[in-house]
């Protein structure tokens, strides 16, 4: 038999016809989307031309790949990539597992006043503003007697110079966002864990499984697809090192960036002295064709384990 596209779309109207109001709900989203996301698609071409104000786009001159030259030639090419790669690795994996440990933890809470005030305090960091987190952290490693030198001297442990000890780095950017965003993912997670249906933990109570053996053999497996999901998401934006943290928290101390020195910080800097919005585009294309390829080849490995855990 045939389709009837016609069909079809007649169809899809009546449904719309039916339930108006649900559908306008979509509206605010798709504009959303539209407006910032598809529509400036056509900017892309920046990267390919020697952007001019007064010319515009389409009155600037075509230089091809030129615009690639200067990132990709330039010395701290491989040092920016390997800390992006490495730093969003690092914040992605111990994120996910804090935020999985809590969603856990949170489903065992039986209080439902403790558990909402524990939820609220441990969601709040992720509504702080970077500026306020990175002159905390100044506060806390920074100046002439950083607060957490106070600490270990305290505990009988040497002060270190923190400023311009550049390896230990990469571990308090991870604590630091691991404190911001686990509460946030932890939400996710928590939601999925009240998805899974009750007669399983109550079959599972009969045959006498205790509470460890209950998160091992039916919440977390059950919970992998929706870990999966969120990890594939995070992987599309692998090249895209968070601006505002690096940015608000290391500033423009040259001595941390053999370790915390990102592409997008690299580029901001770039931007200040050569003020070439080519170059800037050229490496925007550049991440989001990289974190496209990163997702689908991820994707690809997930389908290859699992299916049901895959995104496409």
């Amino acid at each position: 038999m045939q389709y009837d596209r016609n069909k079809g779309r007649g169809s899809k109207l009546k449904q719309i016809a039916r339930n108006p109001f649900l559908y306008a709900m979509a509206v605010p989203g798709l504009l959303f989307f539209l407006i910032f996301s598809y529509l400036p698609i056509y900017g892309i071409i920046i990267a390919f031309k020697d952007y001019d104000f007064s010319k515009g786009i389409t009155g600037s001159e075509w230089v091809g790949f030129k615009n690639f030259d200067y990132f990709f030639t330039s010395d701290d090419f491989w040092t920016v990539l390997r800390n992006t790669l490495v730093l969003n690795a690092l914040f992605i994996f111990f994120t996910t597992v804090a935020a999985v440990l809590i969603a856990l933890m949170f489903n065992e809470i039986r209080n439902k006043y403790f558990k909402r005030i524990s939820q609220s305090l441990i969601f709040l960091p992720y509504f702080m503003s970077w500026i306020v987190v990175g002159m905390i952290v100044q506060s806390m490693f920074g100046g002439e007697e950083p607060m957490i030198n106070a600490w270990l001297q305290n505990i009988g442990m040497e002060p270190v110079n923190w400023m311009f000890e550049s390896k230990l780095w990469p571990t308090i950017l991870t604590v630091i966002r691991v404190w911001q965003g686990a509460g946030y993912l932890s939400i996710i997670f928590l939601a999925a864990i009240t998805g899974i249906s009750e007669d399983l933990y109550e079959a599972a109570r009969i045959d006498g499984a205790s509470k460890l053996q209950i998160m091992s053999r039916i919440t977390l497996p059950l919970l992998v697809p929706t870990i999966m999901i969120m990890t594939l998401l995070a992987v599309g934006r692998i090249f895209n090192g968070d601006f505002a943290m690096i940015y608000a928290i290391i500033g423009d101390n040259s001595l941390l960036y053999p370790t915390t020195d990102v592409i997008d910080t690299f580029v901001f800097r770039s931007m200040r002295q050569l003020h070439d919005f080519g170059m800037s585009s050229a490496v925007g294309l550049f991440q989001s064709v990289m974190g496209l390829t990163f997702v689908i080849i991820a994707n690809w490995v997930t389908r290859k384990l699992s299916k049901e855990s895959a995104l496409f």
